[in-house]
């Protein structure tokens, strides 16, 4: 499987080069998502600009990835996810889990308003 991995300062994007997200595919993309968050980072954006679909073993990697993130504090975010995809993610009643907004900017965005809040909370407990 080809995928690219974009590093940033808070964030890192993996971006799937494949059509199918699948049983083949998602093995790797999990252990990418380990690998990512193993070297700290808790922010991770899956674009899926080039995924036209994904089956139930694709949304189980996104879900790991999204509880490895939680766990320490960040973020994990679908970007660019087509209108199949949207739909099978509420069909499985994971729209309230999975974050999915259409671009790569909205992706940064959250990323960084959710960075800026919790150094908000950390100065404004410190000062209490």
């Amino acid at each position: 499987m080809k995928f690219t991995i974009d590093r940033h300062e808070r964030y890192v994007v993996l971006k799937p080069h494949e059509k199918v997200l699948d049983g083949n595919a998602a093995p790797q993309v999990k252990s990418e998502f380990v690998r990512i968050n193993t070297d700290g980072q808790r922010n991770i954006v899956l674009d899926l600009s080039e995924v036209e679909t994904i089956d139930p073993s694709g949304l189980r990697s996104a879900l790991m990835a999204h509880r490895m993130c939680k766990a320490l504090g960040g973020v994990f975010i679908l970007a660019c996810a087509n209108e199949a995809i949207t739909q099978l993610i509420e069909l499985c009643k994971l729209e309230d889990v999975l974050v999915s907004v259409p671009t790569i900017q909205e992706a940064e965005d959250i990323v960084f308003m959710e960075e800026l809040e919790k150094e908000f909370r950390g100065f404004s407990t410190s000062e209490e």
